[in-house]
């Protein structure tokens, strides 16, 4: 099952990140992902869900947003 949200940007939003109203949802839906997934929120897996993209792509997309893809600290790790 899909549900479809809608969300009111000012048409100037787009050329932000030159692109698409399209492509600027797939980026806003990825980016919400790892930043969910960042701070703890979600698993890799559901984060790669909400993103629409393979777990895979997801792995690539945290590296692109300089993202750790480990969800443990330093001192948990001790």
């Amino acid at each position: 099952m899909t549900v479809h949200v809608a969300i009111d940007l000012p048409e100037t939003a787009f050329s932000a990140l030159r692109s698409t109203p399209e492509a600027f949802a797939r980026e806003m839906r990825l980016a919400a992902a790892v930043k969910w997934y960042e701070v703890g929120m979600i698993s890799q897996g559901k984060a790669a869900e909400i993103a629409g993209v393979s777990r895979h792509d997801f792995l690539e997309a945290l590296s692109r947003f300089h993202v750790s893809p480990f969800q443990i600290t330093a001192s948990e790790l001790e």
